[in-house]
């Protein structure tokens, strides 16, 4: 589902309750297209995240960590000058439309009050979040530019006036009455969820289905009945923010949808709920967009060594014959009072084989009888000296398999920081060129991602080979205990305690299970032990450790519960 009016209505009300009159202490911008602000209010701090990605524009109250670049865009400087330190003055939906103005109370240059507006437009693809100085109406700065070139109606560029979109001229749902309803609808036309969703202002169509699922019948007083039902839980701010995944998509909305199957949660707050919807769907489009050249490096490495692999046991296969030429070359040995040169071929009598007594043997016709033996020994001892070698080729080309497998399974639930560790890996193993010679940072630790048990034990997690490496053997203990996936790509996780609780063991062999290959699977294995049972072979690649002394149990990968474990 969109991002719908409704949503925005109750995003809207959400956050003012919290935020109205709270003061902006920090801003962040994780994002090209992201804004996060930290908002003390209630005597308790905030995070409001404002989003106008393309895919996954929103506003919302947020419990999730977002990584923060070294160097803030100017965007985020421009609002820190302008926004930090300011009182939240009213915060206001336009109508029933995807727009939020956020007004807020600051002293300008010469210590006079001044006031700004954060409008913030979720419109997909055409999202924006814009800067208003109240007094001139002229915008300071947006986070998208729009030129004239690219829209006529209203250019959104820093000095120009801010130009609101143009209205989208439907009735407000909220105001309607069942007679109103009812004359508005053309009945014989038919295609009511439409008809509904076009006359009225905030209303999806997954709206517009749930009000024809509630009406029963669909007569015109039982559509009427539906519509004014869910407007006045609506206008009294009743809502039921609830996530339904059916038929493998995933829905939201902040009223129950009854005519939706499929597995159902509800939330206390529509921040929880978009927190959970959204939760690694923008930072893995993020990434899809920023490592789209390591994905297809990690695949085409990956692909060209299953083709070695199958080559290599092709030859493997060839070396089965090697004592078929032995044989052969000995038995032409035998027999050389009998070939004379020119000859293609000579049937012989055969000493190995009592239920084949004479055999056929190729010749080369420009060779002599000891030089056409002499090949076949060759031959034989060319094929006899090649096993060892393409077994150890074997050995090499399994291990880089094993390693890229892992390499593309930590992609898929890799934030934008863990990429940057992944490719700095590769950089060092030589399979990507350098961008740039960077200066050796000393006390770069990797930052592992952190969660909190149910009783309170620490949990630290590797989402790459180089987190994984230094987690196990540089921020562990010898008496901690060590998990991961069995004979399955995954990461490495560490119960930061000694005396582990069932209940703590359960839940970081979910978290090694989620952040494995068979994060959608039921019943994953994972072993466990301690950190001293686990080594690294000399020369391994990162990443690759081995253990022993190691007890397995089976879990089913649970997102829910790992956003509850989040710290």
């Amino acid at each position: 589902m969109s991002f719908d009016g409704i949503a925005t209505r109750a995003v809207s009300h959400e956050i003012k309750n919290k935020l109205q009159s709270g003061k902006i202490t920090k801003i962040y911008q994780p994002d090209k297209t992201d804004l996060l602000f930290t908002v003390r209010a209630g005597g308790r701090n905030h995070k409001l995240l404002v989003s106008a990605n393309p895919s996954f524009s929103r506003v919302q109250l947020t419990e999730q960590s977002y990584d923060n670049p070294a160097i803030p865009p100017m965007f985020c400087m421009l609002l820190r000058k302008h926004m930090e330190g300011s009182v939240i003055e009213s915060i206001e939906q336009v109508n029933l439309e995807r727009i939020i103005h956020i007004k807020v109370k600051n002293r300008d240059e010469i210590g006079d009050i001044a006031y700004k507006t954060l409008i913030i437009e979720i419109m997909g693809r055409h999202s924006n979040i814009i800067l208003v100085d109240d007094k001139t109406g002229l915008i300071a700065d947006c986070i998208k530019h729009i030129p004239p070139s690219l829209n006529r109606y209203r250019t959104l560029l820093p000095g120009q006036q801010y130009i609101a979109p143009p209205p989208q001229e439907k009735h407000s749902p909220l105001k309607e009455t069942p007679e109103g309803f009812i004359r508005k609808i053309q009945w014989n036309e038919g295609k009511i969820e439409r008809q509904i969703v076009q006359l009225y202002s905030g209303l999806s169509p997954l709206l517009g289905k749930e009000i024809n699922h509630r009406a029963g019948l669909s007569t015109k007083e039982a559509l009427s009945e539906a519509f004014i039902g869910m407007m006045e839980e609506i206008n009294s701010h009743n809502y039921s923010p609830q996530m339904v995944v059916s038929q493998g998509k995933e829905y939201f909305s902040v009223v129950a949808l009854t005519h939706l199957d499929g597995e159902k949660k509800d939330f206390s707050t529509t921040g929880e709920l978009l927190d959970r919807f959204y939760y690694g769907k923008a930072e893995r489009d993020r990434v899809k967009q920023q490592a789209a050249d390591l994905e297809k490096l990690l695949h085409n490495e990956y692909n060209k060594l299953k083709k070695k692999v199958k080559k290599l046991n092709a030859s493997l296969t060839d070396t089965e014959k090697a004592d078929t030429f032995k044989v052969l070359g000995e038995l032409l040995t035998a027999h050389l009072y009998m070939v004379k040169k020119g000859q293609k071929e000579i049937e012989v009598a055969n000493y190995y084989e009592e239920d084949q007594p004479m055999i056929t043997i190729a010749l080369n016709p420009k060779k002599g009888p000891s030089e056409n033996a002499q090949q076949y020994f060759k031959k034989y001892n060319k094929l006899k000296s090649s096993v060892a070698y393409i077994e150890e080729q074997l050995e090499k080309t399994y291990e880089e398999l094993a390693y890229f497998e892992s390499l593309i399974q930590q992609m898929e639930s890799a934030s934008v920081r863990d990429v940057a560790g992944i490719r700095e890996e590769l950089e060092e193993q030589g399979y990507v060129r350098r961008r740039k010679v960077q200066k050796s940072k000393k006390n770069d630790k990797p930052v592992l991602e952190t969660y909190q048990s149910s009783d309170g034990t620490t949990i630290l997690v590797g989402k790459n080979n180089k987190q994984n490496d230094y987690l196990t053997f540089k921020a562990s203990r010898q008496n901690e205990t060590w998990l991961h996936t069995k004979d399955i790509p995954g990461s490495h996780v560490v119960i930061k305690a000694e005396d582990v609780s069932e209940t703590t063991l359960l839940e970081a062999a979910g978290l090694a299970a989620y952040f494995s290959k068979a994060k959608h699977s039921g019943s994953v294995p994972v072993d466990y032990t301690l950190i001293r049972h686990v080594k690294k072979p000399s020369g391994a690649k990162p990443g690759f450790v081995i253990y022993d002394q190691q007890q397995t149990l089976y879990v089913t990968p649970d997102e829910d519960q790992l956003m509850k474990l989040k710290k």
